[in-house]
């Protein structure tokens, strides 16, 4: 499986970094986020969406487990499993039916959900260093 490692010394990073991980994965759709409380997530994931073209505000869907945005006429899917005590919590939202629509599907926890998670997902490792900076793992294909 390809790996690319990426640093992200400050947020405005984030950007050139989700451009070149959506040209590394080229059609991939699904992107598995893990990393400690804190690591950067959500912040990653809303420079996806911006990249994709939301014009809407992107927020954590810790209490909903699911939020949607639209992007250039495209629907993304932004999911947090945190709270979620079974992955049968995350198969009775019908988390299936959103990685297999062929839209763009970001999750931040996939790790409460091993079984659920298509194979084909990209896996994105965030982890925090001393000086603040985030080292950005990823592994797909």
């Amino acid at each position: 499986m390809p790996k690319e490692t990426f640093i992200s010394r400050e947020e405005t990073d984030n950007i050139g970094i989700t451009k070149k991980i959506l040209e590394s994965c080229n059609t991939l759709r699904i992107f598995a986020f893990y990393g400690d409380l804190g690591a950067g997530k959500t912040t990653l994931i809303k420079r996806f969406c911006e990249y994709l073209g939301t014009k809407e505000a992107v927020t954590s869907p810790t209490f909903t487990l699911v939020n949607e945005y639209e992007a250039d006429g495209e629907t993304i899917y932004h999911f947090d499993f945190y709270r979620i005590k079974s992955e049968t919590e995350a198969y009775d939202i019908g988390c299936d039916e959103y990685f297999y629509s062929g839209s763009y599907n970001f999750i931040e926890w996939p790790e409460k959900i091993p079984s659920l998670l298509p194979d084909e997902a990209a896996k994105i490792y965030i982890q925090s260093t001393d000086n603040e900076d985030r080292i950005i793992e990823l592994i797909y294909g």
